[in-house]
């Protein structure tokens, strides 16, 4: 190794001298100089590179050093010494638990994940940010990982049932996939077996122990009204409470002087601007108007300014980012931002002024997008309409109340501009899957008393609509400047994933038609050629299974599904903080400053990035949880009874069933096939009978009884009423046909 010193300049110097008094080198040029070198290096040696003799910059690299270590940019050996991990074997990412005992470690980086053994699980518990070093393949074929080091732990918390057996107390957690907490006598307070309690892990686990905890409060009985929301939101670590610098804050930003902040705005106030959402809707931040000019269409997309209340490095912006997002669970909300903005100056509520930032986009007559620009506003919102009015009113003419017929003309703009962009959408190949989402209807006590389908109308459609195309033009405006930006990335499917489905397309007789690698629209193409078959929801969910999942990231790679090369997240800040994030790069840009200036690196972005990518996985499986919950419980008193549905999933240990009009899931295990034994063909995706040939696959009609409902597990168990031994031969019957 080369002990002379650098006389590379840091290419990001006049970023950090802006940000800190005392500057010291970029997380960049830090990577870079230990790329170069053939060795990892310790923290004197790296001072010595960067010619850095002062005590105080010294502390400041190791400050430096510590926070890349902890973000997962770089690793230490155990000899102290620093580099990166690429040149060292070694992967950083997230771990994700599995009820057997084993996991994985879900790299950062979007290489394939690591296989885990349930020895190498004992030091780290789910969601726990990991390095590991890649050891070998298992005997699947699989990656195999040995954890290294715990860079940051998820999991401080853990809710779950206490118990005491042998003068041992032990918390089992609601979370299946979490081991035991050990709880010491002392450490029990007045918690009874059975009950549900909060535990503070106050020991992580390590090879030789499990991890130790202390009883921080009792929850209570696991069927009180409402539990099922607070053991999601301490199961996954939600922040739920305000801390008081953020209410302090709040408080310093409602006596904000609006008219002040509004100066050098364009004055969108006369504007017939109208939010658009649901009835139920709990926050509004963004508004919509159409007009025509001349044969053009001009639409104005506005969205509440959250980026001039909310800045970065204060309080709020801290707790922001550690939400990461809003979290819905069924009838209550867990808002990223405190009321006083959420509710109050950044929610478009009718006839109150806010303060906007807007994307005007210009239309020619069939659609084609010809202009766009990005502006600060100040707006009025005209009225608070709803999907179900406006799809009414769009379809039929027919006016539910005053208000609508006041804002008819600017309805029928937005919905004939809408029909164009629908065309162009068809015309580009976008993917769409059919799928049901459903809302829960609540009676006293918070008991569920019905499981509705949300009925998605035109309304719903041209607000989805505008809200992309808002999308777009910011994420091609982000790229034309060259400014550190975050885009909502969705890549296609994998290799693998694409020979497992010209593998199962094949046995259909189906294919993407298309030579090399497939694109958007060889997907929509063929979803559109087999909707009338009996047999499309299977096709779908296979089709759907190929696909990534969406993510955040600093690298552009375009948007599979919506088949845009460019795609970014603008329209609800309010709610997601990479939106906050797209906000404060427009502003950057408005200002006329340097692209280069800008506040965040793209190594931050990266940070911020896979953070807020967590945070939505976070808050999806959250509600998942609560909502599993609340279906158990609505479940418990219609055991024994017999319901109509659809398979919705087919997998080696059974079929997974959808009950009709109550859209309520339940696993029908293959040990209860007792007419017969069943083996699992994965290409095909089916449950085949040995002797009589009866076969189950995605989209078959069952009929079901449920035998069995755990609230603890959240699991539901169903058993065939019936066996349709028809089935075999109406496929049969298909396959010929097709």
């Amino acid at each position: 190794m080369s002990n002379k010193k650098t006389t590379i300049t840091d290419p990001h110097a006049e970023r950090e001298a802006n940000k800190y008094a005392r500057p010291i080198v970029s997380r960049e040029f830090i990577l870079n100089l230990l790329e170069q070198q053939d060795r990892p290096l310790s923290l004197n040696q790296l001072a010595g590179l960067l010619d850095l003799t002062s005590p105080e910059d010294r502390h400041a690299l190791g400050r430096r050093l510590k926070a890349m270590l902890r973000d997962g940019q770089i690793v230490r050996n155990r000899k102290g010494a620093f580099g990166v991990m690429t040149k060292m074997n070694l992967v950083t990412g997230r771990v994700s638990a599995n009820s057997e005992g084993f996991g994985f470690l879900i790299p950062d980086d979007g290489t394939e994940d690591l296989y885990l053994s349930a020895r190498q699980m004992r030091v780290v518990l789910h969601g726990d940010k990991a390095v590991a070093r890649i050891i070998g393949i298992d005997r699947k074929g699989r990656r195999e990982g040995q954890i290294v080091e715990a860079l940051e732990r998820a999991i401080h918390e853990v809710v779950g049932r206490f118990h005491q057996e042998k003068g041992v107390g032990f918390v089992i957690p609601s979370d299946y996939r979490i081991q035991e907490v050990i709880v010491p006598d002392e450490a029990r307070g007045a918690a009874q077996t059975g009950q549900i309690v909060l535990v503070s892990i106050v020991e992580q686990p390590t090879m030789r122990t499990q991890p130790i905890g202390k009883i921080k409060e009792i929850l209570g009985d696991h069927m009180a009204p409402g539990m099922e929301i607070e053991i999601a939101m301490r199961n996954y670590d939600l922040p739920f409470e305000w801390p008081a610098n953020v209410i302090q804050e709040g408080e310093r930003i409602a006596q904000s002087n609006l008219q002040k902040m509004a100066a050098g705005r364009e004055d969108l106030t006369q504007l017939p601007l109208v939010t658009i959402d649901g009835e139920d809707a709990r926050d509004f931040d963004d508004a919509v108007y159409c007009y025509r000019k001349g044969r053009e269409w001009v639409l104005l997309v506005a969205i509440a300014d959250v980026a001039s209340y909310v800045t970065p490095g204060s309080a709020m912006d801290v707790e922001a980012y550690t939400r990461g997002n809003s979290v819905y669970f069924p009838n209550r909300v867990i808002p990223m931002l405190p009321e006083v903005l959420s509710n109050g100056l950044c929610s478009i509520n009718p006839e109150e002024q806010r303060l906007c930032l807007c994307c005007e986009l210009v239309f020619t007559a069939a659609g084609e997008r010809k202009d766009f620009r990005f502006f600060r506003g100040l707006m009025r919102s005209h009225g608070r309409l709803t999907y179900t009015e406006v799809g009414q009113y769009v379809e039929t003419g027919t006016i539910s109340r005053p208000l609508i017929g006041v804002l008819g003309e600017q309805l029928k703009n937005l919905h004939q501009l809408y029909c164009e962009l629908r065309k162009k959408r068809h015309r580009r190949g976008a993917i769409e899957f059919e799928t049901t989402e459903t809302r829960m209807v609540f009676g006293e006590a918070r008991k569920i008393e019905q499981i509705l389908p949300v009925v998605r109308n035109d309304a719903h459609k041209l607000i989805e609509e505008f809200m992309i195309s808002a999308n777009v033009a910011a994420a091609e405006f982000l790229l034309a400047a060259e400014i550190p930006a975050m885009y909502r990335i969705h890549q296609g499917p994998t290799t693998e994933k694409l020979a497992d489905l010209s593998s199962f397309l094949k046995e259909f007789g189906l294919s993407l038609s298309v030579q090399g690698d497939p694109k958007p629209k060889h997907f929509a193409q063929l979803l559109e050629s087999v909707k009338e078959r009996p047999d499309a929801r299977l096709i779908q969910t296979i089709l759907l299974r190929s696909m990534s999942q969406a993510i955040y990231s600093p690298e552009n790679v375009g948007h599979f599904g919506l088949a845009y090369e460019a795609y970014t997240h603008f329209t609800s800040p309010i709610r997601r903080y990479p939106d906050l994030m797209v906000h404060r790069a427009i502003h950057h840009l408005l200002d006329k400053k340097n692209p280069q200036t800008f506040n965040y690196s793209s190594v931050e972005i990266q940070t911020i990035a896979s953070h807020c990518s967590t945070t939505e996985r976070r808050a999806d499986e959250a509600t998942r949880d609560a909502v599993s919950w609340l279906k158990c419980e609505y479940m418990l008193d219609k055991v024994g009874k017999n319901f109509p549905g659809i398979v919705t999933g087919v997998t080696s240990f059974g079929m997974f069933v959808e009950l009709d009009d109550i859209f309520v899931e339940g696993l029908v295990h293959v040990a209860t096939l007792d007419n017969d034994y069943y083996q699992y063909d994965p290409v095909r995706h089916m449950l085949s009978g040995e002797r009589t040939h009866i076969t189950y696959r995605i989209g078959d009609r069952v009929t079901i009884k449920v035998t069995r409902v755990d609230l603890d597990e959240k699991r539901i168990d169903f058993g065939l009423a019936e066996h349709n031994a028809s089935k075999k031969s109406q496929r049969k019957q298909h396959v010929k046909k097709s």
